[in-house]
């Protein structure tokens, strides 16, 4: 299995639960994701540590991602012309006549 991704392998209603919480665990462990159901409808899941901690850990904001990309792009000496990138960007047509 691909590291930091888990398996869906079983799903158990939630009046199940007490009964089978044992074997619930011991799946989790094996790093399997468990799916919850209430009425047949899916209403929770279950997820390995590594995998809770993967999706929840480590998220940078949209300006951290920049910075980031900004800082990388300098130390590999990359240089980028802002002019040639965004060159076909805006249309040089002004729009439609206004009358006030």
């Amino acid at each position: 299995m691909d590291e930091g991704k888990s398996a869906v392998s079983q799903q158990y209603s939630i009046e199940q639960l007490p009964t089978n919480l044992d074997k619930i665990f011991q799946e989790v462990e094996q790093r399997e994701s468990v799916k919850i159901t209430r009425h047949g409808q899916q209403v929770a899941v279950i997820l390995p540590m590594a995998e809770y901690a993967r999706l929840t850990h480590g998220k940078t904001s949209f300006r951290e991602s920049l910075e980031q990309f900004r800082q990388e792009i300098i130390e590999e000496g990359i240089e980028i012309d802002p002019d040639e990138v965004w060159k076909d960007v805006r249309n040089e047509f002004t729009g439609r006549e206004v009358n006030f």
